[in-house]
């Protein structure tokens, strides 16, 4: 399938990457552009043959928020009733790991984009950060609510109300990124962690995918008792029964994905 605004690979087996490509604007997010970046997510979602997905963009940005003039003119009844840029950055519908690999400016929807992925690998010039006050406006991609819970209530407020920017060393050690990595190594870094997780047993992989994204939609209690179904659900499995054999005989597992 061909695409206007982004671009679709498999770098290594097992990993899908999809680039987002509107150079001339810094990789502005625009409702088309995150049209595609959804469909072709899907598209490797639905493809057997891809165990895990990444995001990126280009060295100079990731992307530099949301294309302000396509909202310029947009009514809040329009905003209200139809799906915008601010409505698509929910990535849970996606059962395989997606990773942001990002490099230059990660701001505004950029931001909150990383920030909906569940890895962040960064290049050495990455920088993150939620402007939008200078519109008058707020984050609406989640920005108050998964930078709140990566880096705390006190940076996440300066954050948002003084348009700091974090650096990506300083986003590494917030907590917000997984690693930060030259620039001419970034994408290697998080294909290298893409071709990992395509190599374990994909019934493992969703089952922890899944407990982990409990323990920030729900109580302790409620996230423990979660847990405990999986890994019940876990010892239901063909591969459950090879990973173990595969110890007690100390050889690698041979996974059934089952």
């Amino acid at each position: 399938m061909s695409y206007e605004y982004i671009l679709t690979e498999v770098p290594a087996p097992g990993v899908g990457l999809v680039r987002l490509n509107r150079p001339q604007a810094l990789n502005a997010l625009n409702n088309a552009l995150m049209k595609e970046l959804h469909d072709a997510l899907s598209a490797f979602e639905a493809d057997d043959g891809i165990a895990c997905m990444i995001v990126t963009g280009s060295e100079r940005a990731f992307a530099a928020g949301a294309d302000i003039k396509e909202m310029l003119d947009t009514p809040y009844i329009d905003m209200f009733m139809r799906p915008t840029v601010t409505a698509n950055f929910d990535f849970s519908r996606y059962k395989k790991p997606l990773i942001a690999a990002v490099s230059g400016f990660a701001l505004g929807g950029g931001c909150e984009l990383a920030m909906a992925c569940d890895m962040i690998v960064a290049s050495e010039t990455a920088v993150f950060g939620q402007p939008e006050i200078n519109l008058g406006i707020l984050p609406g991609g989640g920005g108050t609510q998964r930078l709140t819970r990566a880096v705390g209530k006190a940076l996440a407020m300066e954050i948002m109300l003084t348009d700091r920017r974090l650096t990506a060393q300083e986003a590494a050690q917030y907590g917000l990124v997984n690693k930060v990595v030259a620039v001419e190594s970034y994408m290697d870094e998080a294909i290298k962690i893409g071709q990992k997780i395509a190599s374990l047993s994909r019934v493992a992989v969703r089952l922890t995918k899944d407990a982990i994204q409990r323990a920030f939609e729900t109580t302790l209690q409620e996230g423990l008792q979660a847990e405990q179904h999986l890994f019940y659900m876990a010892f239901a499995t063909e591969d459950k029964q090879e990973g173990m054999t595969a110890f007690a005989e100390k050889r690698k597992p041979t996974w059934k994905h089952k």
